[in-house]
């Protein structure tokens, strides 16, 4: 009987080896880029020189939580978790429900051609580069040449070009709008996907018993993509602390930089630019275990609440 298990698995896996050789090729990524590197965490707790190359993660002197004592008590603390935590928040309540927004009406469309030439526009923006995208903003917004304010200005509606790239209280909403505009049709996919495993026969019998389009909508779609919609929450939870290096790094500027700091920004600066290795592992360190104990309580909640969770 174990032989013709045996004879049996080795049949599948057969089969299956191309697929096989896709996953391992993913696991050796994650074990080269991901799981080897975290040796290096032990340097944010050590005084380490980059002259004293990779032994000297092991042989730097050991200070204990020195370096996360010294973040703690930096001038711009307070200016990083602020920029940080409201850009991130602020993206969760805004940018987090459109797309399920987005995927029901793209659900709703009975038109199947242009279903697919709306779902195609909205995919394209997240295969743009945030270097093109700060590109296309600057060419939309700056003082001098931007579309916006030379419109706005010919116009008359102000005398003066708003200076919405370089005035920190603009950033927040610039840094929203454009995630919306990039990443909406994106992270519509998995609600898309989710919403077409729905079982047509449920949609069928409330409209025989005269449900209308919302109520559809409210009593069997949101209610069937329930789950997903935790889960990816529950992850969503876990970037709180990331509010996007990328964008942050091109449209941060020394006029804004007091709203466009976040953390990501300051342990580039720190580690890169001046050479503070233990110090920039120290921060990152601290913002990577934060995200773990958002995401371990996010999934708490979840399991609780809908019974819907990661783990």
């Amino acid at each position: 009987m174990k032989n013709n298990t045996n004879s049996e698995t080795m049949r599948i896996f057969k089969k299956q080896f191309v697929l096989h050789c896709f996953v391992f090729m993913g696991l050796i990524f994650l074990i080269m880029f991901s799981i080897i590197p975290m040796m290096g965490i032990i340097i944010s707790f050590k005084d380490y020189n980059i002259k004293t190359g990779f032994s000297g993660i092991f042989t730097s002197e050991f200070v204990g939580i020195k370096h996360f004592i010294a973040f703690i008590n930096d001038r711009k603390f307070g200016t990083l978790m602020r920029n940080t935590l409201v850009i991130s928040v602020l993206k969760l309540i805004f940018s987090f429900p459109l797309p399920i927004l987005f995927a029901i009406m793209i659900s709703e469309m009975r038109g199947n051609f242009y279903k697919r030439l709306v779902q195609t526009a909205s995919y394209l923006p997240h295969f743009i580069s945030w270097i093109i995208v700060s590109g296309v903003l600057f060419a939309f917004f700056s003082t001098n040449i931007g579309v916006f304010n030379e419109v706005l200005v010919n116009l008359g509606i102000t005398k003066e070009p708003i200076p919405i790239l370089m005035n920190p209280e603009y950033y927040y909403g610039l840094a929203v709008a454009s995630e919306i505009w990039k990443e909406t049709g994106w992270c519509a996919i998995i609600y898309l996907a989710s919403i077409s495993g729905i079982d047509p026969a449920l949609y069928e019998s409330a409209q025989i018993d005269g449900a209308g389009r919302i109520s559809r909508i409210l009593h069997i779609t949101l209610p069937c993509i329930k789950g997903t919609i935790s889960v990816l929450l529950i992850l969503a939870m876990g970037s709180l602390f990331s509010a996007n290096f990328d964008q942050a790094m091109l449209l941060g500027n020394s006029m804004n930089i007091s709203r466009s700091e976040i953390l990501d920004v300051f342990i580039y600066k720190i580690g890169l630019s001046q050479g503070r290795y233990s110090f920039a592992t120290a921060v990152g360190l601290f913002q990577s275990v934060i995200s773990f104990i958002l995401v371990i309580s996010a999934n708490s909640i979840s399991k609780k609440v809908s019974g819907a969770a990661l783990f």
